[in-house]
């Protein structure tokens, strides 16, 4: 005999997605008894008189869960759930016995795997709850096993994804490991090669960033300059012009699209995305000792002085003063090549916007510093005598008068930094894979 749905409309609502039971006993009271039971749950129902009949239903239907009895003519419980077993292994398969036959119990175990047995006569409480169990655990596991193909799938796509990115650093790739090879030149002061180590990271952030070159070496210098006129101790100066260089090394992991708009210009979900990157900076930065406290900067750059800011809300003299001092000097040279509004601004309007926003994104103690620092700048008439040369006219022992840097904004060599024979054979060498010309700048000794 067999019951579903439509012999039965009642047992088909009640569940949102309804579960489909199978009773396969060869007496016919035993099977009224569990449709009884189960028919108010919500469950389609189907029942068989035997093992052969039971097989048979489940070739037309798929079935969630059977219930057996143990003793049934021509083919005994355990066979039954042996079948089941091998032909649809995700049924939850339970076994129904009146008899006390601790052998015929195990074969069902060992051979039908069956989830649990319930012995005749049954406590209905205790039946429902174990099938509301059992199923409550099949769909548990079909979502594990959804989940798992899902995940997956999403890792495929995300090999895709980073083999286009994985193209991208390609494509940059001896580019930079030209740049790595002057660091392995830089270790002859331990100073000076921390500080062009940190260049370098800064030209690598705006290389990934697409920024205007040298945005990191103006916001550090004019940090720098700033600071030295506030009168901080020289640790404190030295972290502010590392927090200059490394300010967006944040922003590494932003998508090119969120990294091509100014910030005026963002959604509402791109700028969550990207208000997150001084606190992600200071989590790069920290594993590095030495970089404690340009890493604290970093993370607070982006505070204003009326509390507006983030990634923390701080405000006034709550802020860390290298904090205030980098904030203004990286929005004076974010206005001036776009980046922060939708169009750039000239450097008397830049000025102005500083100016008008005094005391409420910037500390009024650094705007005057800085104002009065531009303005003592533009007086200067005086400038270190230099020379222009072309790289076949360096000698060992000249002194760079100019930071080298490359038309994307590679930092090269530092000023300063005095030439030898290894590192003007590593010009050339430059020159040549690029097929450009350098133009140096050295100090000229006799001006």
């Amino acid at each position: 005999m067999m019951n579903d749905a439509a012999t039965h409309p009642e047992a088909a609502g009640g569940a949102h997605e309804t579960a489909t039971l199978l009773f396969v006993d060869d007496e016919a009271n035993i099977l009224s008894a569990l449709k009884r039971l189960f028919r108010p749950q919500g469950y389609r129902i189907f029942t068989a008189a035997g093992g052969a009949e039971g097989l048979a239903i489940m070739e037309q239907a798929p079935v969630d869960l059977v219930i057996s009895d143990m003793r049934m003519p021509e083919m005994s419980g355990a066979q039954f759930l042996e079948q089941v077993r091998q032909k649809w292994p995700d049924t939850v398969r339970i076994l129904l016995t009146g008899y006390a036959d601790i052998s015929s119990t195990i074969e069902a175990i060992n051979k039908g795997h069956i989830y649990r047995y319930v012995a005749k006569p049954w406590d209905d409480n205790d039946v429902v709850l174990s099938v509301n169990r059992a199923l409550e655990r099949k769909h548990l596991e079909q979502e594990k096993r959804r989940l798992e193909i899902l995940t997956r799938k999403q890792n495929e796509e995300l090999k895709d994804l980073n083999a286009g990115l994985e193209e991208k650093v390609e494509a940059r790739t001896e580019e930079v490991r030209q740049t790595m090879a002057f660091l392995e030149m830089a270790h002859e002061k331990l100073k000076k090669g921390f500080l062009t180590s940190i260049r370098v990271f800064s030209n690598l952030v705006e290389l990934r960033e697409g920024s205007v070159a040298g945005h990191g070496k103006r916001v550090a210098e004019n940090a720098r300059g700033l600071a030295r006129r506030m009168g901080l101790k020289d640790s404190e100066v030295q972290d502010v012009f590392v927090a200059g260089l490394l300010h967006d090394i944040g922003k590494i992991g932003l998508s090119d699209r969120v990294m091509d708009k100014p910030f005026s210009a963002l959604t509402g979900e791109e700028k969550i995305e990207v208000i997150k990157h001084p606190a992600r900076g200071q989590s790069l930065l920290m594993a590095l000792e030495q970089l404690n406290g340009a890493a604290s900067l970093i993370r607070s750059h982006h505070e204003r002085f009326d509390g507006k800011g983030y990634p923390d809300g701080l405000s006034g003299m709550n802020i860390p003063l290298g904090a205030r001092i980098l904030a203004l000097a990286n929005d004076y040279d974010g206005l001036q090549y776009g980046t922060l509004t939708a169009r750039p601004m000239t450097e008397p309007e830049a000025r102005e916007y500083i100016r008008g926003t005094r005391g409420t994104r910037y500390d009024p103690q650094v705007v005057d510093a800085f104002l009065e620092m531009l303005g003592a700048a533009e007086k200067e008439v005086s400038r270190e005598p230099e020379l222009q040369l072309r790289s076949t006219q360096m000698r060992s022992g000249m002194v760079l008068a100019r930071d080298i840097v490359t038309d994307e904004g590679i930092l090269l060599l530092s000023k300063g930094y005095t030439l030898n024979d290894a590192v003007i054979a590593q010009i050339h060498t430059y020159e040549t894979l690029q097929k450009k010309s350098i133009t140096i700048y050295v100090r000229d000794l006799k001006g």
